[in-house]
């Protein structure tokens, strides 16, 4: 069982920047792709960002492309997201998940087996 912690969200002005970290308690670590995803109060959970195991291959939402970045550290076991920017839109609770295997359906939730238990940011007007 692979566990995941997120870390790093709280209240930020708009244009401001946050990084989020999350951490997994997994020793092949480096097997595993990982991706964020966030889900705001009233709506559906929505894919951010995806790494690919060596961090070579990065996807992003279209909303996001430009403004954040992830990132990941093999040797330390983590993958992190740096925001940018920052809209209230992007007001949510950011979730960290990771898989075994690759999927070209990266952007919904069944492409990922794991999942952190989510960390509150809140953009400000």
């Amino acid at each position: 069982q692979v566990q995941l912690v997120e870390s790093g969200g709280g209240l930020v002005q708009a244009g401001g920047s946050l990084k989020l970290s999350c951490a997994a308690s997994e020793r092949t670590f480096s097997m595993l792709h990982m991706a964020w995803f966030r889900q705001a109060p009233g709506k559906e959970r929505e894919f951010v960002a995806a790494i690919g195991r060596s961090g070579d291959s990065t996807f992003y939402t279209d909303s996001v492309k430009g403004r954040f970045t992830i990132s990941r550290d093999n040797a330390k076991n983590t993958v992190n997201l740096l925001m940018n920017s920052l809209k209230p839109e992007d007001t949510a609770v950011y979730y960290c998940a990771a898989a075994i295997y690759s999927q070209t359906s990266y952007s919904t939730d069944r492409a990922w087996t794991h999942w952190g238990q989510g960390t509150q940011v809140t953009v400000s007007a």
